[in-house]
């Protein structure tokens, strides 16, 4: 035998579940737009600290040598001794950072010694890859940090 269930507490209406469908979707459509910006800014953040980073070991570089890797030498001579150019007579043996630096959409940062706004410049070129852009596209570069 099935219990009878009293008139009104049979459950949810079509209705009911429509509408809470309905609030769901606009909740949605509200907070979505707003979670997905978040890894770009994640990215830019990032970005921003690994040229800070970078920044530090080029002047533990320059405090060690006398002088900041050239252009030429890029970043690589924060990873392996050069063999070109100034050639560094404190180098350290294990090197001032691990690997060859990427940005976090995986390019390579931009080096310039001398650089145009400081002694150095180092850039990254944002999601496209590109120099110049705008918003997620947008440029960071070390002489223009917030």
């Amino acid at each position: 035998m099935t219990p009878k269930v009293p008139r009104g507490q049979g459950g949810f209406t079509l209705i009911e579940i429509l509408v809470v469908v309905v609030i769901l979707g606009i909740l949605a459509s509200i907070i979505v737009p707003k979670i997905m910006k978040r890894p770009e800014e994640a990215r830019r953040t990032k970005a921003k600290i690994d040229i800070k980073a970078i920044e530090t070991a080029l002047n533990l570089y320059l405090l060690d040598n006398g002088v900041y890797p050239s252009t030429e030498q890029g970043l690589d001579a924060l990873v392996t001794k050069p063999t070109t150019g100034i050639i560094p007579k404190n180098w350290k043996e294990e090197g001032y950072l691990d690997k060859d630096p990427k940005d976090p959409w995986g390019h390579p940062f931009v080096y310039l010694s001398p650089g145009l706004h400081k002694e150095f410049d180092l850039e990254s070129y944002g999601s496209d890859g590109v120099d110049g852009g705008e918003g997620k596209d947008a440029d960071v570069e070390s002489w223009n940090l917030d």
